[in-house]
């Protein structure tokens, strides 16, 4: 890996904010849309990610869960002393295990888990996480609704002219009806997951079928908004370096209401419903832990109907949507996202 000198100048920034909004547009299109030539953006791009400072990936999307083909779950994991590490390790390397994160509170690690449906989550939690060495507790939230996730997080460093050059011939999700997915859905998934800018000549050689299968598969697998792409940054790079995950309770008749007041704050990475003791989890990033305090007293204050329960910030987030984080929030590698490895699936 690459050393990077730790800032984003202002053409990575308009980058990234760029690939954020078009993560597998063309150079030219995104030099175009940010006034560089296509050469010099694929240049530091390049730089970009082989120091690991910055990344597309695809994961599969709420709409998959909708459909009836998915069932997102977070874990809380306690582990005993001194067994951390190799507990994470294990369960950073499972494909299904999206997100593992080493979080202060009263818990030490929080896993984002996808599985095909109830019963294969019940059967991995039941069977492989109950039975990992090194494991006291476990407890499991499943989630409901999803009402917003990263792929719409920004950073913000183009006016609205260039952003709008870079949307007006963008799909629009949902655009396309869901389906059931294939096994060539589910291997080019994985793919993407991996490298979410991948051409479609290289998947289709390494998934056994020609370019133009691959162009209408990942042209539906966006379109119907099951699988979304997604351009991320070192969060140390964001200047909003400090996640805060938030646990919350709203009456159940007024939580759509809260959920999507929530989403409305720059901050906010992740809203999702959650069956449970509480019912509401948040993920957002903030300028510092006193900035945590203060984007809590923000949501107190605009929002009186809902009740924050717990809170805990991530100490070192080791995987994200696959990729694999280092103590810095660097990318260091990947694990292909892919369902259909959960045990008895």
């Amino acid at each position: 890996m690459q050393e990077f000198g730790g800032v984003l100048d202002d053409l990575d920034q308009a980058l990234v904010h760029a690939l954020q909004i078009a993560p597998r547009a063309g150079w030219a299109r995104i030099g175009a849309a940010i006034g560089v030539d296509p050469v010099t953006v694929s240049r530091r791009w390049s730089r970009l990610t082989e120091a690991g400072a910055a990344w597309v990936g695809c994961h599969p999307a709420p709409a998959l869960a909708d459909s009836g083909q998915g069932c997102l779950a977070f874990v809380e994991v306690d582990c005993a002393n001194g067994r951390l590490p190799e507990v994470a390790a294990a369960l950073s390397a499972e494909s299904h295990v999206i997100a593992v994160e080493h979080v202060s509170g009263g818990r030490d690690l929080l896993l984002t888990v996808l599985a095909p449906r109830l019963s294969a989550l019940t059967r991995w939690v039941t069977h492989r996480l109950g039975s990992l060495t090194g494991i006291v507790a476990t407890r499991t939230h499943l989630a409901s609704t999803v009402y917003t996730e990263g792929s719409r997080w920004r950073l913000r460093a183009l006016d609205s002219a260039r952003i709008a050059r870079l949307t007006e011939s963008a799909p629009v999700r949902g655009q396309t009806p869901v389906f059931e997915l294939t096994d060539l859905d589910s291997a080019l998934l994985a793919e993407l997951s991996v490298d979410g800018r991948a051409t479609h000549r290289a998947l289709a050689e390494r998934c056994g079928t020609s370019p133009d299968t691959v162009r209408r598969r990942v042209n539906r697998l966006l379109a119907s908004g099951m699988a979304q792409t997604r351009c991320e940054v070192a969060r140390p790079l964001s200047e909003w370096p400090v996640s805060l995950i938030l646990w919350g309770r709203a009456a159940p008749a007024e939580l759509r209401t809260v959920a999507e007041q929530v989403t409305g704050a720059r901050e906010v990475r992740l809203c999702a419903g959650v069956i449970g003791r509480h019912n509401l989890k948040v993920i957002a990033w903030v300028r510092s832990l006193d900035d945590a305090q203060r984007f809590e007293v923000r949501l107190a204050e605009r929002l009186p109907a809902l009740t924050v329960v717990d809170r805990a910030v991530a100490l070192w987030p080791m995987k994200l949507n696959g990729h694999l984080l280092d103590e810095r929030g660097y990318r260091t590698g990947a694990v292909p996202i892919d369902v259909r490895t959960v045990d008895g699936a």
